[in-house]
């Protein structure tokens, strides 16, 4: 007798690098003989690093792509849940997975729940309390609509308990932990980032900065820029296109220190990461990322989803502000032992194991 779960339709829900990385290694461990789709609502607009991600992931190319770069939250959210909608109409799935807090991942929950489709989030629980972030609405939005609630910590699974969301609710470990444990080695082998750039292992600061509430905001910006102008040691920084556009909106401009270059791939990325002396950003990805790799983090914004990072002592929260930036890189050093809080690399073999099981009811 043919189990029924080995014919299942999966749409993965994908818009930014992030999720790009998480499908790679949901799909990694889905069977074969299923029928999976990657949909791309093209939340990331550029396409060259759009396909490099895709390639170097090994991840099938998108099915579908919308292209809905750029734009308004409304004009990007509303034009993603039409997509998703028609797509699902014309593909009929069993099952739709989304990822982590964008609006992509907004979409594909409303998509989902107005088609009654059963709904998977992975990287559900985290929360920053912090509503004025788009970021907090797509998580708290998302996690109250899907069926199959996905949790990376026991913090995260903490908070869907507050909440009231205590059904289907696994707590499984992080799949970036798994792509990091898996493309490490990877990138030792085949990338050149560090001979490119001339750069030295632990002899340089690392920094990425994109988020709306540090970039579209003049004043949070030049705090930013002159938070790494006191930093006295090389700044590589991979230019996002909203903080570049931003520059030129206001008309600012880095110190000598800080070298600019074009955004890279997962590969190079990875291995500035883990040569990084100190890492300097925004983004909640790259702050766990920092802790797995054992690399010092100093997080400009207020707060964060990945309170653990903070709690074990390797991540400090300065907010967009100069004199924390810069003081912080001087006085902040990490002196407890790092524990394994996200899993051992196996999140998403469970993750299939569970939505397998309960759709082939199991």
């Amino acid at each position: 007798m043919i189990e029924f779960w080995r014919f299942m339709k999966i749409i993965h829900i994908v818009g930014a690098r992030p999720q790009f990385v998480k499908a790679a290694m949901v799909s990694r461990a889905w069977n074969s003989s299923d029928e999976e789709y990657i949909f791309h609502t093209g939340q990331h607009y550029s396409p060259e690093m759009s396909k490099l991600f895709f390639d170097e992931l090994n991840l099938q190319k998108p099915d579908r792509n919308l292209n809905l770069g750029g734009g308004n939250h409304a004009e990007q959210t509303s034009g993603m849940l039409l997509g998703i909608d028609r797509y699902i109409e014309e593909i009929h799935p069993d099952h739709i997975v989304i990822y982590g807090d964008t609006n992509s991942t907004l979409a594909g929950a409303l998509a989902a729940s107005k088609r009654g489709i059963p709904l998977s989030h992975v990287e559900a629980g985290l929360r920053s309390f912090n509503r004025s972030m788009p970021e907090e609405i797509n998580r708290v939005v998302g996690d109250h609509l899907s069926n199959f609630l996905f949790c990376p910590t026991e913090e995260s699974k903490r908070n869907l308990v507050a909440e009231g969301i205590k059904e289907n609710v696994y707590l499984v470990g992080d799949v970036m932990a798994d792509a990091l444990y898996f493309f490490l080695k990877i990138a030792s082998k085949q990338s050149n980032i560090l001979v490119s750039l001339d750069l030295q292992p632990k002899s340089y600061c690392l920094v990425t900065t994109h988020r709306s509430g540090n970039v579209d905001i003049k004043s949070n910006l030049k705090q930013i820029i002159d938070g790494l102008g006191g930093i006295d040691q090389p700044i590589i920084l991979p230019l996002h296109p909203r903080t570049k556009k931003m520059l030129k909106v206001f008309d600012l401009h880095f110190s000598e220190n800080v070298q600019l270059i074009d955004p890279v791939g997962y590969l190079d990325m990875l291995m500035l990461e883990n040569n990084a002396e100190c890492i300097l950003t925004d983004s909640g990805g790259i702050q766990k990322e920092a802790y797995l790799l054992g690399v010092r983090c100093i997080t400009m914004r207020d707060e964060t989803e990945w309170v653990e990072t903070v709690d074990a002592g390797w991540n400090y929260l300065a907010g967009a502000d100069h004199e924390k930036i810069s003081k912080s890189f001087y006085d902040f050093h990490p002196k407890e032992h790092r524990q394994q809080i996200y899993g051992s690399g196996d999140a998403a073999d469970k993750i299939v194991q569970i939505i397998k099981s309960s759709l082939s009811g199991g």
